[in-house]
């Protein structure tokens, strides 16, 4: 069969592995013929609308903790990526139904440019209202319309679709990435793309 190839993506914007990994996959996409099927996952269903400190969400672990965000500033000076010292995560549902309403109105990749870079570059709390409207605008979708997309809930069933999807294809973790039957798991040197897609 011709025509472009889809790679799937599980992600969640307080995801900073995820965030990162779109360096790969903007990448992938400029050289490579192919399509990106973006897929929402609950990372943190359990965080309050307000988030939560980091050390908080890692208590008993701060070892881990610390280890990660060296990790993750490495790997964000390999890739170019700005990445803003953040000390609280924040809830990422309202960001997540934005998004399924930036799709409908044919923002989708702008907005998922923007909300990640929002939340891992200026360390903006992209669970609050305000954040949210400064995205909106910034990509080219009315404000004022927000409060009532969000109010109404006129896309939580479609994050509530991606989310069963993720668990019926027994994703965990994020990112993950499934071309055809094939997954990639975790963070990933670009090469690792290239395998996975230039071996069909």
């Amino acid at each position: 069969m011709g025509g472009e190839k889809l790679l799937e993506v599980f992600y969640d914007y307080n995801c900073p592995w995820c965030y990162l990994g779109t360096s790969n996959t903007d990448r992938l996409r400029r050289e490579r013929v192919i399509s990106l099927r973006w897929t929402l996952f609950p990372l943190h269903p359990e965080l309050p609308v307000e988030g939560m400190d980091l050390a908080e969400l890692f208590r008993g672990r701060p070892g881990q903790l610390e280890a990660g965000k060296g990790k993750l500033r490495e790997a964000a000076a390999a890739t170019g990526l700005p990445l803003a010292r953040r000390n609280r995560i924040s809830n990422s549902h309202r960001a997540q139904e934005l998004e399924k309403w930036a799709v409908a109105m044919g923002k989708g990749d702008e907005y998922r440019r923007r909300t990640f870079h929002a939340y891992f570059a200026e360390g903006k709390d992209i669970a609050r209202l305000e954040v949210l409207e400064e995205i909106a605008a910034a990509v080219g979708l009315p404000p004022d319309d927000v409060w009532e997309v969000l109010t109404v809930g006129l896309f939580a069933a479609a994050v509530d679709e991606d989310w069963l999807r993720a668990r019926q294809m027994g994703v965990t973790v994020v990112p993950f990435y499934l071309y055809g039957e094939e997954p990639l798991v975790g963070y990933r040197p670009y090469e690792d793309f290239l395998k996975l897609v230039d071996a069909s």
